[in-house]
């Protein structure tokens, strides 16, 4: 099942269903009006959105019309609570090695994550919209999941149940903004930029054996003005799976209803894949030339986010941003 937010001029959105092939799609307002009303009534929702969901596949629902990803807001405009996780840590050792720094020993114990802007999200094919390119406008393309209400100590066993959709994200950085902020030790704020998710959420079972569970086995494909930046695989050198970082987020707290957690930038060990983010391919170019050679965005780049299954078929729909100065 896929889901997917019209803008139709409020905050949340309208929620719909779109076909497995991102062709068709289906008001789903007699269900849930929007998605956040769906994931906290997921029990009694989500079996009348799938047969709404199979209808469509087959042909037969009524009121069906052209998907427009360009129409969507992300799945979820907003969120009560978004947390992004750094589930891969080949990216925060290149990273830190770059800069002379060692990874310390408690980053392999516990995940780093911060709690992050939800208030709004930008649309999949929204701009980039920042104030001026000298705070080094960088992107990071992760997968994300929504979970129902989680409670307080869940073990990554008992987690994976409360994961009810994917979805992939761009979660922008000013990369010249991120260093002094965190040396004031109090965590990300104006450094991160705003977030953008796919045009659809999906269920796990969309993406067939490349789930597991707590990962998914298919390559991240990131594309900077139309030229391949990676494909790093998804399911490879993950040392927290999403298991993992809902365990972690529940050690003092509950999780409400439509919670995003985002996995981290993905990254192999095997840099031959290439890269979701501008700032470990600078990183990766200082190790061995002495110095960063690519730059980070300028205004009019691109940036597009994709995963594919096995056959082709695009499964989230794109993330596909200009970059854009802000103008008041």
């Amino acid at each position: 099942m896929k889901l997917a937010s019209l803008k139709n001029g409020t905050r949340d959105g309208a929620l719909i269903v779109v076909s497995r092939d991102l062709s068709r799609a289906v008001a789903a307002a007699d269900i849930a009006p929007t998605l956040q009303s769906a994931i906290e009534n997921w029990e009694t929702a989500e079996p009348r959105l799938k047969a709404l969901s199979d209808a469509l596949n087959a042909g037969n629902a009524a009121g069906a019309f052209a998907f427009d990803a360009a129409q969507c807001a992300s799945p979820l405009p907003r969120a009560y609570q978004w947390l992004d996780g750094s589930a891969y840590l080949s990216h925060v050792e290149l990273v830190r090695k770059a800069r002379g720094a060692d990874m310390p020993k408690s980053f392999l114990e516990d995940p780093l994550m911060y709690q992050g802007s939800s208030d709004y999200f930008t649309g999949p094919l929204d701009p980039v919209i920042v104030a001026s390119e000298d705070w080094g406008v960088d992107l990071e393309a992760e997968i994300a999941i929504i979970t129902d209400d989680v409670p307080m100590l869940t073990t990554p066993e008992e987690a994976r149940k409360h994961i009810k959709l994917l979805m992939l994200l761009n979660d922008t950085s000013l990369r010249h903004i991120i260093p002094p902020e965190l040396n004031k030790g109090f965590g990300f704020l104006n450094g991160k930029g705003v977030t953008a998710f796919s045009p659809v959420a999906v269920t796990p079972d969309e993406l067939g054996d490349a789930w597991d569970g707590a990962k998914v086995a298919l390559p991240l494909t990131v594309h900077v003005n139309d030229e391949k930046l990676g494909e790093p695989l998804a399911n490879v050198d993950v040392y927290f799976d999403f298991p993992r970082l809902i365990s972690h987020a529940t050690a003092t707290r509950t999780l409400g209803a439509g919670t995003v957690i985002g996995s981290g930038t993905i990254s192999n060990h095997d840099r031959s894949r290439g890269f979701c983010c501008i700032s470990e391919k600078r990183a990766l170019e200082t190790v061995e030339h002495g110095k960063p050679l690519t730059p980070f965005f300028h205004f009019g780049d691109r940036v597009r986010v994709e995963m594919f299954d096995k056959e082709g078929a695009s499964i989230f729909g794109a993330i596909d941003q200009p970059i854009q100065k802000y103008a008041r």
